[in-house]
């Protein structure tokens, strides 16, 4: 009976509460969300012990949770109730381990999904990992297993021991929801706390103006295990402290204004840089704790550098002790391995169709936001998870209800994923690393987008290498490369990678790419930051780049630093960062990169000089910035160029000068706009443009 009480023949009472939802994809005879619970344990539907309601930021540095012997529990009725219903977003105030303390005596409380398990217990240091000490029990009809052991606490090591009710096979898996596991290959979970005092409240209360979509937004891509390594102790990488002041003062010198970090999520094996996450809100610990990594962060923050941080919920990896198979069924992961193996990694692909996985991934995405104070995250490898068929071939995969190759369960879950952050957090952005063409990936939900703050180029990425790869004599035939852009450039908010899956598997180096002898290679590569920054859109560069390293990236090597004691690498490293000071500092360069009206082209068809020049514009009226990119080995003298207005156009930047290892061919500091009429405007520049060069030029104000 809706709304009333049944007797069963379990000898109890059920309650079924009704409620006025889309249908459950597990109870499929009802037009609505039947929710059977036992005679409730506990007289509160909301915990009166917890002092927030459930789904809400803990903060952390509550001291350890307090229980009773009436209520050994966090989990309220609402909790359990909103995890299997696909809506709980802070899970992790909620399951894993948690330091606590019952009618006096501390301990740790534990709680664990397996709805098909028979028998579930935590075993450990505490315990002598005897899995027989310490049963856990199942919290109501939730597929939760809960429970709370005298006198563990902080640093103890645990694991959960599971035996399935599919044929009582016995699992030994890692806590999901661990704040800290052991270092790989040891794969133990640490109960840790994350209290920490932060000093970033200056950044928190004005990171929004940062992260705006009219801010300058130039990401500096770090692999913080070969960022810098330490060759006097074993070639080791630097923990997060020691990572700090370092990386500080270079990212301010060089004048970057965020910091992404590929994934420091804890993951198993080093080489795969972190993309085979097994703990979704673990920090590695290759680098130190939590509160290590929080420091990190925290300093990033008081020097006004913006920390983004690489996420993974498209896939993640089989090993034993992790996701896959959790409980001895496919709980994580949909079991046809039509939809749950990936092909290219060998890796297990989440179910966004059940509710309690959505759950997991959405509240891990928060969890980073809210307890490191991240000011973004960088979503990986999203074209995966919108598509059937990625790197399938035909009866590889499985249709969607309407016969169709996209991934509706991924769809829905990518949308509420960007509409719970930026409810929570409007002040942050979500990137997508999508890597076809698929429609509105940086629109809002409400108009039929995905809802990502920003989405990566990667056509602009691969036709720009691919033309800076050339011969100059052949580039004029593949002109289009660099012009293509402006045909979708304003379709979604775009950010420009220069990342690091170009750097690796042999695809070589971004100074190795250039074409030509060594000293225009490294012109050549200048042009290309040059115009990088010259485009419409936000940009990133991946660690290495920004010095002219000859070698690909190795995760086992620290970037080549000895390399700038010689001039060429110091000049390229000099000219990128005077690239984001100018980015930084001239509006034009930076207020319209989502907007038409900031970019505009003088002349983009002088195929045979190589030469493309083009207009940026801020809101105040005469904020111009012209830029002249000459992609040929051929100095051009006299060189007209169409502006909008006369007086003085001061040159800001030139690749080619000398300080940044150019032949110092310029126009000593600017030129005087003739009333000459050319590319349709009344005035021009005939200026001098160097060989394989990127010049920036000034409207008088």
């Amino acid at each position: 009976r809706i709304g009333g009480m049944i007797h069963t023949t379990l000898d109890r009472e059920v309650s079924l509460v009704w409620s006025k939802i889309p249908k459950s994809p597990t109870i499929g005879t009802i037009a609505g969300r039947l929710t059977i619970c036992p005679q409730p344990q506990y007289s509160a539907p909301v915990d009166p012990l917890v002092n927030h309601r459930a789904g809400e930021h803990l903060d952390p540095a509550t001291p350890a949770t307090r229980l009773t012997d009436e209520r050994r529990s966090l989990l309220t009725a609402n909790d359990l109730y909103l995890f299997n219903e696909g809506s709980h977003f802070h899970l992790y105030d909620k399951l894993g381990a948690h330091p606590a303390t019952l009618q006096g005596v501390e301990g740790t409380y534990f709680a664990v999904w397996a709805p098909e398990a028979e028998q579930v217990s935590v075993f450990g240091t505490f315990n002598h990992w005897d899995p027989t000490r310490h049963p856990l029990h199942p919290c109501q009809f939730s597929g939760i297993w809960e429970g709370f052991v005298p006198g563990v606490g902080v640093g103890a090591l645990y694991k959960f021991h599971i035996r399935s009710r599919h044929h009582g096979s016995v699992l030994i898996k890692t806590d999901p929801f661990a704040r800290l596991n052991e270092i790989p290959p040891k794969s133990a979970s640490v109960v840790w706390n994350l209290d920490y005092t932060w000093q970033d409240s200056n950044w928190m209360h004005t990171r929004a103006r940062h992260n705006a979509l009219d801010a300058p937004i130039s990401i500096y891509e770090v692999h913080l295990g070969s960022w810098m390594r330490v060759p006097g102790e074993g070639n080791r990488s630097l923990s997060y402290r020691e990572a700090a002041p370092k990386l500080i003062e270079y990212v301010q010198r060089l004048g970057f204004t965020h910091v992404e970090f590929l994934p420091l999520m804890d993951h198993p094996f080093f080489g795969s840089w972190g993309y085979q996450t097994t703990g979704y809100f673990a920090a590695s610990g290759n680098y130190g704790t939590p509160q290590d990594l929080m420091y990190l962060i925290d300093q990033l923050h008081q020097h006004n550098i913006g920390v983004i941080l690489d996420w993974v919920p498209s896939h993640f990896p089989t090993d034993e002790h992790g996701l896959s198979r959790f409980d001895g069924s496919h709980l994580f992961e949909h079991a046809d391995p039509r939809q749950g193996l990936h092909p290219d990694w060998g890796t297990a692909v989440f179910n966004y169709s059940r509710n309690e996985v959505r759950s997991f991934l959405i509240s891990s995405a928060l969890f980073w936001l809210e307890q490191y104070h991240a000011d973004g995250l960088r979503v990986d490898a999203v074209a995966s998870m919108l598509y059937l068929d990625y790197s399938r071939k035909e009866g590889e995969w499985i249709p969607n209800q309407h016969g169709g190759r996209e991934n509706l369960e991924a769809i829905t879950f990518l949308r509420q994923l960007n509409e719970e952050i930026y409810r929570r957090h409007p002040d942050v952005q979500t990137f997508a690393e999508e890597s076809t063409s698929w429609p509105s990936v940086s629109r809002p939900t409400y108009a039929g987008g995905l809802g990502f703050g920003m989405k990566w180029d990667m056509g602009w990425m691969h036709d720009t290498l691919e033309y800076m790869a050339l011969d100059p004599v052949y580039r004029k035939h593949h002109h289009r490369n660099l012009t293509f852009r402006m045909l979708y450039a304003f379709q979604e908010n775009f950010l420009l990678p220069l990342s690091h899956d170009e750097v690796v598997h042999g695809k070589g180096s971004l100074l190795a790419k250039m074409s030509g002898d060594d000293w225009q290679k490294f012109a050549n590569l200048r042009a290309l930051f040059g115009y990088m920054y010259a485009q419409a859109a936000k940009k990133l560069i991946f660690m290495g780049g920004e010095i002219g390293q000859w070698r690909e990236w190795a995760h086992d090597d620290s970037i080549d630093w000895n390399l700038l004691q010689y001039q060429p690498h110091q000049g390229l490293q000099r000219w990128v960062a005077d690239l984001n000071h100018l980015y930084r500092t001239e509006p034009a360069l930076h207020e319209f990169d989502f907007d038409p009206r900031g970019f505009e082209w003088i002349d983009c068809q002088d195929v045979d000089a190589g030469v493309i020049s083009l207009l940026r514009h801020g809101r105040t009226p005469q904020q111009h910035i012209a830029v002249v990119c000459n992609f040929t080995p051929v100095p051009r003298l006299q060189y007209r160029v169409g502006v909008p207005q006369g007086g003085y156009w001061k040159e800001l930047l030139n690749s080619d000068a000398s300080m940044y290892g150019g032949t110092g061919l310029g126009n000593l500091g600017g030129l005087s706009a003739e009333p000459i009429p050319a590319h349709d405007r009344t005035h021009s520049l005939a200026m001098t443009l160097p060989p394989l060069s990127v010049l920036f030029f000034k409207a008088p104000s």
